[in-house]
């Protein structure tokens, strides 16, 4: 197989057909906007791993907010995906990244089958009918995806990106200095409470208000989440993000992190990567394969868009 025909690129490449090719901008979260923060741990992590921004002093960090879609021009008044990514400033001078969503399970479980899912959306774009018939076969041949559609279709318009709860999805494996090994999921919580806007508050808003809601938000003062990590038992699994675990699993609260206003360069920050596998020591991918997909697809996409494509 040639590079042209990798799945990474098929992937980068159905997507630009599902979603239109537009020229500079990331291929999914097109639309989005980077922010100031800080993140205070609690400590409570680090009996379970020694990354440094997870039991040391505070960090800062880059929050980048974004619309799900590929399209930048999608509105913000329709419900949908959005994304929180955190780029975490390490003591040592590098960064570790942690990417979040507003779903709580993965829409699949593996790389062959985002691949199917985005062929089976991009279909029922073509045909034009409405009525979904390739994303049905898709869930028909793969009915681990069902619950994340069913989430999908159950989601609101959010008042803000800080009224959104974010969670990471995949599974990581926390290493402490004894070399013990505990696998982990992560979520953040809004100290503002997950608010939606009503039908009313819809229709009187802008299209694309998210942003500058939430910088004339900061303006009125900071906004924070909480981080929250559950630690898994051994019999759950890690692989497959299509899955949750049981509701009783032990979870502590890692830290806060306080996002304080916009970043003083934009255009910088759109053109850096969030990236799942960028790790730092204490922290390790799980089996989980879709973080090296997304690592993978994210390389097709920078490459394209830092030529202008």
């Amino acid at each position: 197989m040639t590079a042209e025909s990798s799945l990474p690129v098929q992937v980068v490449d159905t997507m630009e057909h599902l979603d239109g090719r537009h020229a500079g901008y990331r291929r999914a979260h097109a639309r989005g906007a980077c922010f100031v923060a800080t993140f205070t741990p609690t400590g409570d992590a680090a009996k379970y791993t020694t990354a440094a921004h997870l039991s040391g002093e505070p960090v800062s960090a880059t929050v980048r907010f974004s619309n799900g879609s590929g399209n930048p021009a999608m509105p913000d008044t329709q419900p949908g995906g959005r994304g929180m990514a955190v780029k975490f400033a390490l003591p040592d001078g590098t960064a570790t990244d942690l990417i979040g969503v507003n779903l709580p399970r993965f829409l699949v479980a593996t790389p062959a089958q985002f691949l199917d899912l985005v062929r089976a959306l991009a279909a029922d774009k073509d045909a034009g009918k409405g009525d979904k018939a390739h994303l049905q076969g898709f869930l028909a041949a793969n009915p681990s995806s069902i619950p994340a559609f069913q989430a999908l279709g159950e989601m609101g318009v959010p008042a803000s990106f800080g009224t959104t709860a974010y969670a990471a999805l995949h599974a990581f494996m926390w290493v402490n200095a004894d070399g013990d090994r505990q696998a982990v999921r992560y979520r953040w919580a809004p100290s503002l409470g997950e608010q939606n806007l009503g039908p009313d508050e819809i229709a009187n808003e802008e299209e694309q208000f998210l942003i500058s809601e939430f910088a004339s938000r900061l303006g009125r003062g900071p906004v924070t989440f909480t981080l929250h990590a559950t630690l898994a038992d051994p019999s759950d699994p890690t692989h497959d993000a299509t899955q949750v675990w049981p509701a009783d699993r032990p979870e502590i609260a890692v830290g806060e992190l306080t996002v304080t206003g916009e970043v003083s360069d934009q255009d910088h920050w759109a053109a850096q990567i969030f990236d799942p596998t960028n790790l730092t020591p204490g922290i390790e991918l799980s089996d989980d394969p879709l973080p090296n997909l997304r690592n993978a697809a994210y390389s097709v996409s920078y490459d394209r868009r830092s030529k202008g494509e």
